[in-house]
């Protein structure tokens, strides 16, 4: 198996990660210094990165409803709580694929599988990713049409969403927006609804391609079963024809 395959299979980070690493020198076969992409791992081989060595795991999946307040990640250097706080039994080495923010709750999926976290947040597989957004302002066809065509933001345009309008309130002057999007960039909602003058106060991700929170509670989380995992998987195929 190649170097960065192995890696990214032990759930260490994904693929394109270990491929980072092992240019940077940072990992090693049998105590020498791996640096080209092509090399293969064997059995009873020690592979270690940075020091530390690594072994390939059984691949898991887990559905999580995050509340708000928690960090999606694996530690945090300011000791707030993480993803991985509220799956204390868990004995992989898991991390989320992709984020929420802080402040945003709803739908994560972790795992230590490199490759499907790959197809999951790479923006050419067009996996569904659906949020809930409370918004400051009365959101119209009008005021949300840029977000169908693709709106720019950090100097690059979003690819085009789908949105749904499932509330407003003048007397409040907000509304609740349902949006669709493909890509997973740095507070992408929040950029795009504030981008059009309507900034979010309030956040949840509802869906992410076939799976959502039916059943889960805010904190809670459930093991995907084999099925579902090959939904995603096939969902991400069947886009990349």
């Amino acid at each position: 198996m190649r170097i960065n395959k192995y890696i990214a299979h032990a759930g260490l980070c994904s693929r394109r990660k270990a491929e980072a690493l092992i240019q940077q020198g940072l990992v090693t076969i049998n105590g020498k210094v791996v640096t080209e992409l092509s090399t293969t791992v064997k059995s009873g081989d020690r592979v270690e990165v940075e020091g530390t060595p690594i072994y390939n795991e059984e691949k898991v999946y887990y559905l999580l409803n995050k509340p708000r307040g928690v960090i999606s990640s694996v530690s945090d250097e300011k000791g707030r709580k993480t993803v991985i706080d509220l799956l204390p039994d868990v004995k992989e080495r898991i991390y989320p694929v992709g984020r929420l923010d802080w402040d945003t709750s709803g739908l994560l999926i972790l795992t230590n599988d490199g490759d499907f976290t790959d197809k999951m947040i790479h923006p050419r597989n067009e996996i569904d990713k659906v949020y809930l957004a409370r918004v400051k302002g009365l959101a119209t066809k009008e005021n949300l049409r840029p977000l169908v065509k693709g709106i720019m933001i950090d100097g690059k345009k979003t690819k085009p969403a789908r949105y749904t309008i499932l509330k407003t309130d003048r007397e409040k002057d907000r509304s609740v927006v349902e949006l669709v999007i493909h890509e997973g960039r740095n507070h992408q909602v929040k950029k795009m609804f504030e981008a059009i003058g309507l900034p979010v106060d309030k956040l949840s991700r509802t869906r992410f391609g076939t799976l959502d929170l039916s059943g889960l509670r805010p904190g809670e989380a459930r093991r995907l079963n084999k099925k579902e995992v090959s939904q995603l998987h096939n969902a991400a195929i069947t886009k990349q024809k």
